[in-house]
């Protein structure tokens, strides 16, 4: 089992990903989004590119189809929710269908439907998407979202978080193992750097979530192995797999 990183959402290469199991990290906050409404009972999530594209999906079912998203970090005009996992409740998700856009989270799931199995990660099911991929015993692409095309701290940390329990889930047969410099390089991050919120209060990106009030949301986001469910994403819809 090979693998490798890839920074941004902007960096995506289609020869990259054939034959290979993606997992998309956007930490803050959409991939934690998108594992908190399955796992409080959505029936699935669709992520879209465009803010038109899911407006007129949710038109098709105005009952069953709810709009979460955002653009910088603010909640979208016309949308039930923002980007915030805390809004996607038990009460508010159960049953229904969430039609999501967001600037780097879902841009990067659409670039990589190359790939040939793409799973949803977050720190918040980071030892379960571990397992996951060491059942698999595939390739591996660590498909960050990145923050506007750009390097995110908080997404490069909780890969390297993943590819830890990995190894730990490996024990002495790790060897079988191989990565590349940048998820050596992830893996050592997060081992030297435990206290997550040490860490990333200085990116961008959580600079940004702090001014616009997210404390909760930061807290919620970087806490580890609260959800035990591995979304999927096939035919342009994220579901639980078992």
């Amino acid at each position: 089992m090979h693998i490798d990183v890839i920074i941004s959402a902007d960096d995506i290469k289609e020869e990259k990903l054939k034959d290979k199991v993606v997992v998309i990290i956007d930490v803050l906050r959409a991939t934690s989004v998108m594992v908190t409404a399955l796992n409080n009972g959505c029936k699935k999530v669709i992520p879209v590119r465009e803010v038109e594209e899911a407006m007129n999906l949710a038109e098709q079912d105005k009952e069953n189809n709810l709009l979460g998203g955002e653009r910088d970090g603010i909640k979208l005009e016309g949308f039930h929710f923002s980007n915030s996992p805390l809004d996607y409740t038990k009460e508010a998700v159960e049953g229904k269908i969430l039609i999501m856009t967001t600037t780097n989270g879902t841009r990067a799931i659409k670039n990589s439907e190359s790939a040939d199995m793409i799973l949803i990660a977050a720190m918040i099911n980071g030892k379960a998407v571990a397992e996951k991929l060491a059942a698999l015993k595939k390739d591996v692409v660590f498909v960050n979202a990145g923050t506007y095309g750009q390097f995110s701290m908080d997404d490069f940390i909780t890969c390297g978080y993943i590819i830890k329990c990995m190894k730990d889930i490996y024990g002495d047969d790790n060897k079988s193992m191989s990565l590349s410099d940048i998820a050596i390089t992830a893996e050592y991050i997060y081992k030297a750097n435990p206290d997550i919120h040490s860490f990333v209060k200085e990116a961008s990106h959580y600079k940004r979530m702090e001014q616009l009030s997210y404390n909760e949301d930061l807290k919620y986001c970087f806490t580890k192995d609260t959800v035990d469910i591995v979304p999927v994403y096939k035919a342009g819809e994220l579901k639980i797999i078992n």
